[in-house]
């Protein structure tokens, strides 16, 4: 199954359990792709003690997890990049939609 994923907050907890279930979906052979809106394009800054999202991130994409993030939501927060992955667009973001068997939002 290919599933898409909208992460829309920088809420720790939230990030990380988006994560966990991206992974847990790549451990059990589907093909997922998290886009990353509004003020989850901040899940690089995330750190928090109980919810090591650092550490999810990097498992979800060693298990061959795919990330974009909105180059728009980027701009309004005067960033131009981010180190975990490409920029990209609300086309892309309907791209997933479209190609996706199933769409979750995490907000």
């Amino acid at each position: 199954m290919k599933i898409g994923i909208v992460l829309n907050t920088s809420d720790p907890e939230t990030a990380w359990n988006t994560l966990r279930f991206g992974v847990t979906s790549l451990m059990n052979e589907h093909e997922v792709r998290l886009f990353l809106l509004g003020r989850g394009v901040e899940i690089e800054e995330v750190n928090n003690g109980s919810f090591d999202v650092a550490k999810q991130m990097q498992r979800y994409l060693k298990a061959g997890g795919k990330i974009l993030a909105c180059g728009t939501c980027l701009k309004v927060r005067k960033k131009s990049e981010m180190k975990i992955c490409p920029v990209s667009s609300m086309q892309e973001l309907l791209e997933i939609v479209e190609r996706s068997d199933k769409v979750l939002t995490f907000s």
